[in-house]
């Protein structure tokens, strides 16, 4: 999935579940089985040879510009006073990806981050067609948007 749909997804939880100990996991969880559904995402094409990491790079900052924008859009401004809660839930949300991006970008993997990339290699279902894989995560924004 994109960031916008993990950063989303993670704020939805925590201003729903608003005790940290409870959201954190439940954050983490559905970052693993929103990369579980067929989606598309600015790494997609990387493993063979279809996108380079310098699009890759420049499409996750924009993505992740476009995250901070519907978080300002959907809780600062509709609901300032749960904003934190918000912002807390997307970073956990996105954080799997910010553990593996050294192993995608500098041919790195800290030792810490070997499992949930291991995890993540499991599970992720990247589909090349951009039908199927951008639908997923405009329904999963609308739905969230919804009912926020």
């Amino acid at each position: 999935m994109t960031l916008i749909a993990h950063g989303i997804t993670g704020a939805f939880i925590a201003t729903k579940i608003t005790n940290p100990l409870l959201s954190f996991p439940i954050i983490i969880a559905s970052h693993y089985f929103e990369d579980w559904i067929p989606h598309f995402d600015f790494g997609t094409g990387l493993s063979n040879g279809s996108k380079t990491k310098k699009d890759a790079f420049i499409g996750g900052l924009v993505d992740f510009a476009a995250m901070c924008l519907a978080l300002l859009w959907f809780w600062q401004l509709a609901n300032p006073q749960i904003a934190w809660l918000a912002y807390y839930g997307a970073f956990v949300a996105i954080l799997p990806d910010f553990l593996h991006a050294p192993e995608v970008f500098l041919g790195f993997q800290p030792f810490f981050s070997k499992p949930f990339d291991q995890l993540h290699k499991l599970i992720h279902t990247s589909t090349n067609n951009k039908v199927i894989g951008i639908g997923t995560q405009v329904a999963v924004i609308l739905a969230i948007y919804l009912l926020r």
